[in-house]
């Protein structure tokens, strides 16, 4: 079981056990999934810079009475190239009813003198402002930390159509898992879940399709499906 050291966590620092390793490069982008790339002789897409993206992923543990609310204990940023941005676990706001310690290796000692929610959020909604931000159903990063962003600000992986098309998911949502073992031959979340792992995954599926996606944006169409409707007050 993975345990995390919780005095790293006061200040916002990144952990000390944590590398930020670039992220790997992949490639997939099925070649019958091309139906939103713009025709040839179209102005090439938008230029985004490298600064204008941050990965990002939440873990989760649940409250109430039946433990079936998440709840945020940790929040992991990262930029374009991997790099830590933010890893910072979150003090609970209610009584935790399930910390999930199996996949998280979290205990209630590891959350006790965590950095409040209000002042994680605050500094995440900082941090996200004006970025594009890239992850896995972006839906439950925003809802746990009650944060809405642009929705042409997204690029969620989880919703990408190339990507669910290629996996014949239908309107599943296919796990993080699940896509960077089919598209890009690796391994990960191998013995706890990892939301720095999770947020730079991510990040490396985007970049494996990421001329198509912004060819689509810039055309006028959006190659993702929408989140369920649940979420909508999330997404500008």
């Amino acid at each position: 079981m993975f345990i995390y050291p919780t005095r790293n966590y006061a200040r916002f620092e990144t952990p000390h056990h944590i590398k930020s390793t670039p992220p790997q490069r992949s490639v997939f982008l099925p070649q019958t999934q091309q139906q939103h790339i713009p025709p040839q002789g179209h102005k090439p897409p938008k230029i985004h810079l490298p600064e204008n993206f941050l990965a990002v992923a939440v873990q989760i543990v649940y409250t109430g009475d039946t433990a079936n609310i998440p709840m945020v204990a940790r929040v992991s940023l990262a930029d374009y190239r991997g790099n830590v941005v933010l890893d910072t676990l979150v003090r609970p706001t209610h009584e935790v009813t399930d910390y999930r310690t199996a996949e998280t290796g979290l205990v209630a000692d590891h959350l006790t003198n965590a950095p409040l929610f209000r002042e994680v959020r605050d500094h995440v909604l900082a941090l996200i402002r004006d970025k594009i931000i890239v992850g896995h159903c972006l839906w439950q990063f925003l809802s746990v930390l009650c944060i809405s962003h642009p929705t042409v600000d997204t690029r969620d992986v989880a919703a990408f159509v190339p990507f669910r098309r290629g996996l014949g998911c239908g309107s599943a949502t296919p796990p993080l898992q699940v896509l960077v073992h089919r598209l890009m031959g690796r391994s990960m979340g191998l013995g706890y879940e990892h939301p720095l792992e999770n947020a730079r995954a991510a990040l490396d599926l985007y970049r494996s399709a990421q001329h198509p996606w912004e060819s689509a944006i810039d055309s006028g169409s959006w190659p993702c499906t929408l989140p369920p409707v649940g979420y909508a007050e999330y997404f500008l």
